[in-house]
């Protein structure tokens, strides 16, 4: 597929791209190749921040099912994301590129706290931002983070990079003949669940007229490839 050109992007990733097989959370080979992806990226001309959900630390959401006061377990699950942007962090700055967490809680001997033109500025000066805590406040996602930091940026796309390679109409897990969309609407996967972020999510891009390209970010070198048009990738936009 052909895919325009996006300057400025913002990249989400969950928290589970960073475990490896052996049971770690965070898995130090498998972050460092993540900070590659990345590298080649901004390499490549583009304008990076980063957003990791904390799923393979702390799920607040399951925490809650099993009686954590679902505030309680949010905050506990943005302290997850926190960790590992700091492992990210580590990992670009071990391979030469200049990084930096701002929070959304305010932690001031461990990072920078959220400002708005502060990140603006970092990225100017070709520095990755990594966004941690979610938005700050329990009952939101980092997918809801994500896309609330996509829109205040101004990024010309958000990427989601996942284990599949772009949205189906199914679980192509579970179903071999699932039909995977080179482009789909906004609306269509709200209306069908789709599954590619959560809702509040979708609709706050739909708002901002923000695409989400869903790759596979556990291929080596996709998501440079995806950015350069050339790689196997679903873009959600605006229809027609």
């Amino acid at each position: 597929m052909t895919a325009p050109a996006y300057k400025r992007i913002l990249l989400k990733l969950s928290g589970e791209v960073l475990m490896g097989e052996g049971g770690l959370a965070i898995d130090p080979s498998v972050t460092a190749r993540v900070a590659g992806e990345i590298k080649d990226a901004r390499d490549a001309g583009h304008e990076l921040c980063v957003v990791v959900g904390g799923g393979n630390i702390f799920r607040g959401i399951s925490a809650a099912a099993k009686g954590i006061e679902r505030a309680t377990a949010d905050y506990m699950g943005m302290l997850a994301t926190v960790m590992n942007a700091l492992a990210v962090q580590n990992a670009l700055e071990q391979i030469g590129v200049e990084t930096r967490v701002q929070s959304a809680i305010p932690m001031s001997s461990v990072c920078e706290p959220f400002i708005r033109r502060r990140a603006e500025r970092h990225l100017e000066k070709g520095r990755v931002v990594v966004f941690a805590a979610g938005v700050g406040s329990p009952f939101f996602t980092t997918d809801s983070g994500a896309a609330l930091r996509a829109a205040e940026m101004k990024c010309d796309a958000l990427f989601k990079g996942t284990s599949v390679d772009g949205v189906y109409d199914s679980d192509p897990k579970t179903n071999a003949n699932a039909k995977r969309y080179e482009t789909v609407s906004y609306d269509t996967v709200l209306a069908d669940n789709l599954k590619v972020m959560d809702a509040s999510a979708i609709a706050l891009c739909r708002d901002n007229n923000i695409p989400i390209v869903v790759f596979n970010i556990r291929e080596p070198g996709n998501l440079a490839s995806v950015l350069r048009g050339e790689g196997v990738s679903t873009v959600v936009q605006k229809e027609g």
